[in-house]
Formats: C-alpha cells, sequence, structure tokens
C-alpha cells in the first residue's frame, strides 16, 4: 500500500512539473511543440516515478 501512495504522491508532483515546462515551451516555441513536449515528460515520468517509489520503499535488509 506505502508503495502505491509514495508513486501518486510522485506522480502529482511528475504531472505538475511537466504541465509548467509544457507552458514554458508553448511560450517560446509554439503549441505545435508543446503537446508533444508534454507527452514526452509525461510518460516519462510515469517511468521515473515508479522505479523512484520502488527504490524508496523496498524492504531494508537485516545482515546478522
Amino acid at each position: 500500500m506505502w508503495l502505491i501512495v509514495v508513486y501518486v504522491a510522485l506522480m502529482i508532483t511528475g504531472d505538475i512539473l511537466a504541465y509548467l515546462t509544457g507552458l514554458v515551451v508553448e511560450r517560446m516555441w509554439g503549441p505545435s511543440v508543446s503537446l508533444p513536449f508534454f507527452l514526452f515528460m509525461y510518460f516519462l515520468l510515469l517511468w521515473v516515478a515508479w522505479i523512484i517509489a520502488v527504490k524508496l520503499t523496498e524492504p531494508k535488509v537485516k545482515t546478522p
């Protein structure tokens, strides 16, 4: 359960980041560039958020 909570929190953060960078790209290069850039960032952050969430929530190994 903790993995899903961490993943959703990271995804919300990533969505905000993708949105804001999409706005910057739209103002600099126009709307025809901002949509592909936003979609690339969105799907990249889906993958990165999962990797980070798994690393953050993996069980701690106790050495004897």
